[in-house]
């Protein structure tokens, strides 16, 4: 399971050494800013709104409570949080019981882009977390609007072979309840 990955991982970034490594509740504020920092995220609602960090906390606790999940940071020299992913290990039955290993929510620091952190992120994902949790296939989806993403996974070997199809849950209050 995730638990069984080697971390935490050290890797050589910008400015000296980043490390790869398990979040934790410590961590919440600065993931919120790192949502927010991101304009596709904060047009969503990721703004790191204080009135929010009850239901981020809940989220947290979730993913790093469900062995099929982790949350991973990288922090750099500074312990500054420079980058952050969610992994979800999913057994399939198609490709002959294939185990999909699915990447979710990549961010960098909007200073920190195009530094490396993410190639090393996500290399890292590929190289060691995949093949040693026994995944074939690193999945991910990444917003129509995000171009510049899509050339970044391209380059790092990841093929747009598939249509992502989301619904929106329609909540209490838009039901008329």
């Amino acid at each position: 399971m995730l638990r069984d990955l080697d971390l935490p991982a050290i890797f050589d970034g910008p400015s000296g050494q980043i490390t790869l490594r398990r979040a934790t509740s410590d961590d919440l504020d600065r993931l919120m800013a790192l949502l927010a920092d991101d304009a596709v995220s904060a047009s969503r609602g990721d703004v790191a709104a204080p009135d929010d960090r009850l239901a981020y906390l809940d989220a947290l606790e979730q993913i790093i409570g469900d062995a099929s999940n982790d949350l991973l940071v990288a922090t750099d020299p500074a312990g500054r949080l420079v980058g952050t992913f969610q992994l979800t290990r999913i057994p399939g039955m198609a490709r002959r019981g294939a185990t999909r290993l699915q990447v979710e929510a990549v961010r960098v620091r909007s200073e920190s882009r195009s530094s490396g952190i993410g190639t090393a992120m996500m290399t890292w994902v590929r190289d060691v977390a995949a093949p040693a949790l026994g995944s074939p296939l690193v999945q991910l989806t990444s917003d129509a609007a995000r171009a510049d993403a899509h050339r970044f996974y391209e380059r790092l070997g990841f093929h747009g072979s598939h249509v992502g199809f989301k619904y929106r849950v329609p909540d209490e209050a838009s039901r008329g309840e």
